[in-house]
């Protein structure tokens, strides 16, 4: 076995998207090497409903896929093919932009005003920048959840984990995409496909995951470049060098991250805001096409 280090911890900065919800962005519009196959990856939660609940009008998406995994409240979506769907706690939305859609999302708390999700984008491979658009809407019910002897719990959104199969199903980059809980004071070692990248995005309770060349426990790795710590904590976003495996260590409240890798494209990549495609030309297309009204090439 040859264990990940950790390369980077990133921790994630404030920011507005659409109409003007409040966010953390672990990653997005920067370095694409080192997260390919994925493209950005935000955390949107909020007690206020001013946070959030002017949400994501229409808006374009272009050779890539959206995932949104929802924790707490709703989101309540509808897009040019006339798709509608409300996604509550526990679910998630895999949504295949491909040759061009345009939706909305729109927010709404829980009834204390909770509201929490995730998205993350997943770049498509050159030959599938223009695939029909798809939607996998996934019920939470329907998301196999694995407990393990120590009662560390797995929820498997897509790829295998622990001898289970996520249903999210087909995607080019036969990405892993897991919500791990790791109780109190417990360590888990946990594999990972030596070909694919991967990060951990902690959002619950703290940890601190082994490096190669230390002592279990004695972090060495860079954070946002400059800061040298031990623990990770919430909106903390470690991101993972070569190797089968990570090993992370729960502090005294537990640790809850989601887990993500995927096998790189390792093409370029040509991006303007939602639309990614692999070359300038491409791009250029994509914006006319939006200019002429020819953007979307499915009819509802």
């Amino acid at each position: 076995m040859s264990l990940r280090p950790v390369d980077r911890i990133i921790t994630a900065r404030p920011t507005m998207e659409g109409a003007g919800v409040r966010l953390h962005r672990a990653f997005g519009f920067g370095d694409t090497e080192t997260f390919d196959p994925f493209l950005l990856f935000d955390d949107f939660r909020g007690d206020r409903p001013s946070d959030y609940e002017a949400g994501f009008p229409w808006h374009p998406h272009r050779g890539i896929e959206t995932i949104t995994y929802v924790l707490a409240g709703t989101v309540e979506h509808a897009d040019s093919l006339g798709n509608k769907g409300l996604l509550g706690a526990g679910d998630v939305q895999w949504m295949t932009a491909g040759s061009g859609i345009m939706h909305h999302e729109m927010p709404t708390g829980d009834p204390t005003g909770k509201m929490h999700g995730f998205q993350l984008w997943a770049n498509l491979p050159s030959h599938l920048k223009m695939t029909k658009p798809r939607y996998q809407d996934i019920l939470g019910k329907d998301i196999p959840e694995i407990t393990d002897d120590d009662g560390t719990i797995a929820r498997v959104i897509t790829g295998e984990f622990w001898g289970r199969r996520g249903p999210v199903e087909g995607i080019a980059a036969d990405p892993a995409y897991v919500d791990v809980s790791v109780m109190p004071g417990q360590k888990k070692r946990i594999k990972i496909d030596t070909r694919r990248n991967a990060f951990a995005y902690i959002f619950a309770g703290s940890g601190t995951f082994k490096d190669a060349s230390a002592p279990f426990g004695v972090l060495t790795e860079k954070v946002d470049d400059s800061i040298v710590r031990e623990t990770v904590g919430n909106r903390s976003l470690v991101v993972f060098g070569n190797g089968d495996e990570i090993v992370v260590q729960a502090g005294d409240e537990g640790i809850r991250f989601l887990l993500v890798s995927g096998q790189p494209f390792q093409e370029p990549v040509a991006w303007y805001g939602p639309i990614v495609m692999n070359t300038k030309a491409e791009l250029t297309q994509a914006i006319t096409d939006l200019r002429n009204g020819t953007f979307i090439k499915e009819s509802a």
